[in-house]
């Protein structure tokens, strides 16, 4: 059967030229099968997995010394002096820099110098176990979530809880949608009698809350930043909404946790005021947000003038919690929204309901943790890629005006060579899988020559026909070697497998007799001194 499927032109115009020099790994695996498995054969049963596995390991262990090196990547240093190791990367074989004619220029490895762990320090010296200003106290802070309702809870679990909306009036609602949090308020007429509860009645939208309960265990201090756009005001019908974020440790009340509360399940919009028992609209009472910084400031931001902005908070001490049974401390975080002094009912969608919308509420603060923090950068990289190389030093090795390489006569004694060159210098922070450079390495064109094991992509797995036969003796040997009953042909197989790739080094290494020719003409050159 013909090896050669296509046409010489689907060939030649197509894309998977020179492709008959290699054999598929699929094809090597079918082919051992059919030859080295079954019945009065070397292998009398195997199941194709086996054969499979040990071929993927053959095809690896022969990538990286027998097989050709043809991974190449090439980059335009940036400031940062650093390259990304390839996704396939096993080792290199050289870097090298390209001059203007396109010449490459080999780069060399130092061996005095690293890229190290950079522990984070206090002020003192101390290993520091916190995050500083840490911000995943909240879930959803910035309310990324789909167009959705808030739930409505009882007890909060690391979510955004809502207290309403109550369907009166039915404009009213309180959703997440476009990446924002939003208060819909229309109004209503309360009735007089509640003149006896300190509530003179009349036309008014209700107070409506969305909260989260937030861990702030370990943390000695916390703030928070907000953006939220309070509702514009209408002449004759309505003032601007009034937004209230903050945080604070009283529970709201209806929560199963025992604690001190604040009433929440009132929300016509009075003051906080106790008249005969009954408790009013705690939610409008700013007293909710009882924290305070070092300046009495109270632990909550108000947005209420009709525009958009970004307001931040001071510092808030957390070690006055008091912890639960389980050693842990929790604050809330309170939205509030009402909109102020509606003079029209509006029941329905008219036009005339506000929204409050609430774009983001991050809260930070220091959080603890159990493992050594690493610092942006390592001292030691850092003095290396800002440090003239010493390659550099025309003092020592080279003239620049000219471009002439000098003896320097009596001062090149102890010189170790990799820095007689002003090629440039790199090392390899494994860890990190970065290459990173000397200074005068930046902005120039870097060739990275590279190993894999040609596991990488499907397209990879080919071996060439050169290694073909190796191939065959590797996969024979491997399996003959996990097996007792073959055991009395293993060291018989070891042989032929080192022959075949012995072979196989010698064909791929492409030794061309007008080549050997040539170089060896060039060395008969005499030398004048």
């Amino acid at each position: 059967m013909a090896l050669i499927n296509q046409t010489q032109q689907s060939y030649y115009q197509g894309e998977n030229l020179g492709s008959y020099q290699f054999v598929s790994l699929d094809d090597i695996i079918n082919q051992f099968m059919v030859v080295y498995v079954g019945k009065q054969k070397i292998i009398p049963s195997c199941a194709r997995v086996d054969v499979a596995f040990h071929a993927q390991r053959a095809l690896a262990e022969l990538s990286f010394d027998t097989f050709k090196s043809v991974k190449a990547q090439e980059i335009t240093v940036p400031a940062t002096l650093q390259m990304l190791l390839p996704h396939d990367y096993v080792n290199y074989t050289k870097i090298s820099s390209v001059d203007n004619a396109g010449i490459k220029h080999p780069l060399y490895p130092t061996k005095h110098t690293s890229n190290p762990f950079p522990i984070l320090q206090t002020d003192d010296g101390s290993y520091d176990f916190q995050i500083p200003a840490a911000t995943g106290f909240l879930t959803d802070n910035s309310f990324d979530s789909s167009t959705q309702a808030i739930p409505q809870a009882t007890t909060p679990d690391n979510q955004w809880v809502a207290k309403g909306p109550y369907g009166d009036p039915a404009v009213d609602d309180i959703k997440i949608s476009d990446g924002k949090l939003k208060f819909v308020h229309g109004a209503k007429t309360f009735p007089e009698q509640m003149t006896a509860y300190n509530y003179p009645g009349g036309v008014s939208s209700r107070v409506y809350m969305v909260y989260q309960r937030i861990n702030v265990t370990g943390t000695s201090a916390v703030n928070f930043t907000a953006t939220a756009t309070s509702a514009a005001a209408s002449a004759g019908i309505k003032g601007t909404g009034l937004v209230r974020i903050g945080i604070s440790s009283l529970y709201p009340s209806g929560s199963s946790i025992v604690g001190e509360t604040f009433n929440m399940n009132v929300t016509n919009p009075a003051i906080s005021e106790e008249v005969n028992g009954y408790q009013l609209a705690a939610m409008a009472d700013p007293d909710i947000f009882d924290l305070v910084d070092g300046n009495g400031v109270s632990s909550y931001l108000e947005f209420n003038d009709g525009t958009t902005s970004t307001l931040s908070t001071g510092s808030f001490d957390t070690t006055t919690l008091t912890a639960d049974a389980d050693g842990n401390t929790y604050l809330y975080v309170y939205i509030v929204s009402t909109v102020n002094n509606f003079t029209t009912e509006t029941l329905t969608a008219t036009g005339n309901e506000s929204t409050n919308t609430i774009d983001s509420v991050v809260v930070s603060g220091d959080l603890p943790v159990s493992y050594l923090q690493e610092e942006a950068e390592s001292t030691t990289w850092g003095n290396y890629k800002s440090h003239t190389p010493s390659e550099n030093n025309s003092n020592d090795y080279q003239d620049y005006e000219n471009g002439v390489y000098w003896p320097n006569e009596g001062e090149r004694y102890g010189l170790d060579p990799s820095h007689a060159q002003v090629n440039g210098s790199f090392y390899i922070d494994e860890i990190r899988g970065k290459i990173h450079f000397s200074s005068n390495i930046s902005g120039k064109n870097i060739i990275l020559d590279y190993i894999s094991d040609s596991l990488g992509t499907d397209s990879e797995m080919k071996v060439h026909k050169f290694a073909e036969e190796a191939m065959y003796r590797w996969i024979l040997h491997a399996i003959a070697s996990g097996r007792i009953q073959t055991q009395q042909i293993v060291p018989r197989l070891k042989k032929e497998k080192f022959a075949a790739v012995r072979q196989a080094k010698l064909r791929l290494s492409n030794i061309k007799l007008e080549e050997i020719t040539q170089i060896l003409r060039g060395k008969s050159k005499h030398i004048k001194h």
